[in-house]
C-alpha cells in the first residue's frame, strides 16, 4: 500500500494517531508531514515504516503518492482535499467546525465520484458519538441526548487545535441543539453546570459541533445538546464526558440511561483514537472500503469496535445509571 499522508502529523493528535496506526497495522507506511522538517522526521524515527516530508499547504506539491490524505490542521486552500480527490483517494478532515464544512461539501457536491471524505470535527474525532451510538443500542426510541464534556485548560490541544477554537469562536459563539426536532442556534441561552464524578459542579457552556446533526440523524432523537466546560484545577489532565439518554426500551418502557467516558491522561489519547479509526476504517483496513462521498465517524465506524479500541488507550466507559421508569 502507499503511504498515508499524514498533514500536521507531528503534532500532537497526528504523532498519537500515528503511533495508533503504527501498532495496529505495523506495515502501513506512513508520511509525517509539517512545517517543521526536523520535528516530523523525529515522530517519523520513532515510528518506523514512516517518512517525513516538509510541506506548504498554501502550495502543496507531492512527488510521490499516497493512499489517504489525513488533514489534522487547518488548509484554508483546501489543497489537500484537491490532491485526494485528483488521486481518487480517501480524505479525512478534523479542522472544520459545524459553520466551516461548506467548502468541503461543496467540494465533494462537484466531484461525487472522486474520493471519501470524512468529516470528523466532532468532541474527540468522533469518539465521544460513537460512545453515544454504543449506549442508545438499548433503546428501541431515543427521544432525548444529552451529552456533558469536561476538559483540563491544559488539555485543550496544540497550537492547530487551539486556532480552530478561536476561529470557530469567531464564526459564532452560539450553541447549536436539537429541540423537538429542530435545529436552533442559541445565542442568549442562560449559563448551565456540568456535574463532575465527585459531585461539585462546574460553569459550562451550550456549544456547537457536528455531533448534534451526526447524532440527531444517527438515532432519530429530536433533542440532542452538548455542554463543554473548561476545568481550572491544578493537576494531572482528566477528561469526564457524561452522556444521558432518555426514551423508550425496545418493549415500549420508559428508559433513561447515563454512561461515562473518563480518561486519567486527558482528551489527546481519544482524540487520537477516533482519527486513526477513521483512517481505518476509510481505508479498508477495518471493514471494506468507504465509497466516494461524504461521511461522519458515527456513519461508517462500529460503536462496539470503537468501545474495544477505546479501552487500549486507557479510557473507561461505563454505565452509571439504568432507570426504566421516568
Amino acid at each position: 500500500m502507499k503511504p498515508v499522508l499524514i498533514l500536521g502529523g507531528s503534532g500532537q493528535a497526528g504523532a498519537g494517531t500515528a503511533r495508533l496506526l503504527r501498532q495496529w497495522h505495523p506495515d502501513l507506511p506512513l508520511t509525517i508531514a509539517g512545517r517543521d522538517l526536523a520535528r516530523a522526521q523525529r515522530v517519523a524515527d520513532e515510528l518506523g515504516t514512516a517518512t517525513a516530508l516538509s510541506v506548504d499547504l498554501h502550495n502543496l506539491e507531492l512527488a510521490t503518492e499516497h493512499s489517504a490524505v489525513v488533514a489534522l490542521l487547518r488548509d484554508d486552500r483546501f489543497n489537500g482535499l484537491r490532491y485526494a480527490q485528483d488521486n481518487a483517494i480517501p480524505y479525512f478532515s478534523i479542522s472544520s467546525g459545524p459553520m466551516e464544512i461548506a467548502p468541503e461539501v461543496a467540494a465533494v457536491a462537484h466531484r461525487p465520484n472522486a474520493s471519501a471524505v470524512m468529516l470528523a470535527s466532532h468532541f474527540f474525532a468522533g469518539t465521544v458519538a460513537l460512545a453515544t451510538l454504543q449506549a442508545a443500542k438499548s433503546f428501541g426510541q431515543l427521544d432525548s441526548i444529552h451529552i456533558r464534556a469536561i476538559q483540563d485548560e491544559q488539555d485543550i490541544g496544540g497550537p492547530a487545535a487551539l486556532a480552530d477554537l478561536e476561529r470557530w469562536a469567531t464564526a459564532s459563539s452560539a450553541g447549536l441543539v436539537r429541540r423537538d426536532g429542530v435545529f436552533t442556534w442559541l445565542a442568549d441561552e442562560p449559563p448551565v453546570e456540568i456535574q463532575r464524578a465527585d459531585g461539585t459542579t462546574i460553569p459550562a457552556q451550550t456549544v456547537a459541533g457536528l455531533d448534534i446533526p451526526g447524532l440527531a440523524f444517527a438515532t432519530g432523537a429530536p433533542n440532542v445538546q452538548v455542554d463543554f466546560a473548561v476545568s481550572k484545577e491544578p493537576g494531572q489532565p482528566l477528561t469526564e464526558v457524561r452522556i444521558t439518554l432518555e426514551g423508550t426500551d425496545p418493549a415500549g418502557t420508559p428508559l433513561r440511561t447515563t454512561h461515562s467516558l473518563i480518561n486519567q491522561s486527558g482528551q489527546r489519547p481519544l482524540t487520537a483514537l477516533g482519527i486513526a479509526l477513521g483512517v481505518e476504517r476509510l481505508l479498508g483496513l477495518q471493514g471494506t472500503p468507504a465509497h466516494p462521498g461524504i461521511h461522519t465517524p458515527e456513519s461508517l465506524i462500529d460503536p462496539t469496535y470503537a468501545m474495544e479500541r477505546l479501552a487500549e488507550v486507557g479510557a473507561t466507559f461505563a454505565e452509571l445509571e439504568c432507570a426504566t421508569t421516568i
